[in-house]
């Protein structure tokens, strides 16, 4: 199951919601052995209340940013820099700069990598053929 990326939590979560590890951990179908790598990462810092994590807006969309990350298979890294860019100078602008010459990277790797499949499935098919020949010449 995808998390509900398609919803804009700026615009139907209010800034006075929080939510359990256990509520972000269902909602975005993530572990919560996830979640705390996320926070150890400092990618994601919830509000502590004693052991109690409590989420807010703003980690929802993080979290929601970072699995997006993730699916289009940017690094951790990747994906921290661009969070921090947003929160720090040069801001947006930046941030959106940069993640153009990481999606520009990005995509030519996944082009790279579908050369690489393409020709592996072209070598199995001539595999396939070949044994198919053998063994109706055995047979």
């Amino acid at each position: 199951m995808e998390p509900p990326l398609h919803l804009d939590v700026r615009t139907t979560v209010t800034d006075t919601m929080t939510w359990t590890i256990a509520q972000m951990a269902d909602d975005f179908d993530v572990t919560h052995r996830a979640l705390r790598h996320y926070e150890h990462l400092g990618l994601l810092s919830p509000e502590r209340d004693g052991q109690r994590r409590i989420y807010h807006r703003r980690e929802r969309t993080r979290l929601a940013l970072i699995l997006r990350g993730r699916r289009l298979g940017f690094p951790l890294e990747e994906v921290a820099t661009i969070l921090d860019m947003y929160d720090d100078q040069p801001g947006e602008v930046g941030q959106l700069t940069y993640l153009l010459s990481q999606i520009d990277d990005r995509r030519a790797d996944l082009e790279r990598r579908r050369r690489d499949i393409e020709d592996s499935l072209r070598e199995l098919d001539e595999l396939e053929k070949r044994c198919t020949e053998d063994l109706a010449q055995i047979g």
